[in-house]
């Protein structure tokens, strides 16, 4: 799993690419880790076919951070994808376009 990161001012677009699961899921949160000066984070996920519970968790960190700073939202999310947000009820949390 590679993250590009696209950082334009105060805006901050990540795109993983591959599987978010338990291997990779601490690479996605190292992208995550440093969000100082970032008031707006943009997860692009249309490079990304499966999540884990693991993917999940450094989501729902990366969104309680994002809140006490700014907004965060989640882009071009698959059908595969939205299906497990959609159980998982973090459609009602997160905001996804």
């Amino acid at each position: 799993m590679t993250v590009t990161r696209v950082q334009e001012g105060a805006m901050l677009t990540l795109i993983p690419h591959g599987r978010i699961d338990t291997v990779t899921a601490p690479i996605f949160e190292a992208e995550t880790d440093d969000l100082s000066g970032i008031t707006e984070l943009i997860m692009d996920f249309s490079d990304i076919a499966y999540i884990s519970s693991a993917g999940l968790r450094v989501i729902l960190k990366s969104h309680k951070r994002m809140m006490r700073q700014g907004k965060m939202k989640l882009v071009n999310v698959g059908e595969s994808v939205m299906e497990v947000l959609v159980l998982t009820g973090m459609t009602d949390i997160l905001t996804i376009e």
